[in-house]
């Protein structure tokens, strides 16, 4: 694993001081690559939170520009940079926030043709995505690396949020085995994938520092309207064809 610099020390004193977190758990953090799929609502705040966390290596994957009805939830935008690209700035704000990381901003669409690619060799998949196909191609795209995938979706003042675990837990197929109803422009209050956000990276960083119990095989449901979560168990269908193999 990376050793800290004194730098690092500093910056990470107060999360090193977690009871069973340590420098061995930093160091963790450090060593780490983790794919992160989509720059918008939920990747903005995910990748911002990881970067100040300490991951290593940040993977985003976004083809999309910045636009003006982006900015009440994509927080890592600013006014002046519309029209250019999410990775881009994204890459510019986390290494002025963390120059400790490394981020590589790759401006393209995840495909079935370069899925398995981009997936293999990193840590943990975070998805961040606003379509259901694309979903489904990272979904299967894990599940074939076995590869930990953490998977969150926003809609309004609602979300769910599961970590997916392949051979262990469902996939997204399972989950949902019917491709729910796709949107072109999701009504969303900006605060609601921070919160998705803000639980994807905490499950992240549970999967990499071994650190609490992970969302694996349960579904959390959350109404901010309401102000309600539910957690619900999931099961592996033993007849996916994604995972059921697996």
């Amino acid at each position: 694993m990376s050793k800290l610099s004194p730098e690092e020390l500093e910056r990470y004193d107060r999360q090193m001081n977690i009871q069973g977190w340590g420098q061995k758990s930093q160091e963790r953090l450090k060593s780490s690559k983790v794919l992160v799929v989509g720059v918008g609502g939920l990747g903005c705040p995910v990748s911002l939170y990881l970067a100040a966390a300490g991951v290593g290596h940040l993977i985003l994957v976004d083809r999309g520009r910045f636009e003006l009805s982006n900015l009440n939830r994509q927080i890592l935008g600013q006014t002046s940079d519309i029209g250019r690209l999410k990775v881009e700035v994204a890459k510019e704000r986390l290494l002025a926030l963390n120059p400790e990381i490394t981020v590589d901003a790759l401006a393209m669409e995840i495909t079935d043709d370069n899925a398995k690619d981009l997936v293999h060799g990193v840590d943990v998949v975070v998805d961040c995505l606003d379509n259901w196909r694309t979903r489904f191609i990272l979904n299967e795209a894990c599940v074939r690396e076995k590869r930990p995938l953490i998977h969150a979706g926003v809609s309004e003042f609602h979300g769910q949020l599961t970590t997916i675990i392949p051979g262990k837990t469902p996939c997204l197929r399972c989950i949902f085995p019917e491709n729910p109803p796709e949107r072109e422009r999701i009504p969303v209050l900006g605060a609601t994938p921070a919160l998705l956000a803000s639980l994807e990276v905490m499950e992240t960083i549970k999967l990499i520092t071994g650190t609490g119990t992970p969302l694996a095989g349960k579904l959390l449901y959350v109404d901010g309207k309401d102000m309600d979560f539910a957690v619900i168990e999931v099961k592996k269908n033993p007849n996916c064809t994604v995972c059921g193999n697996v």
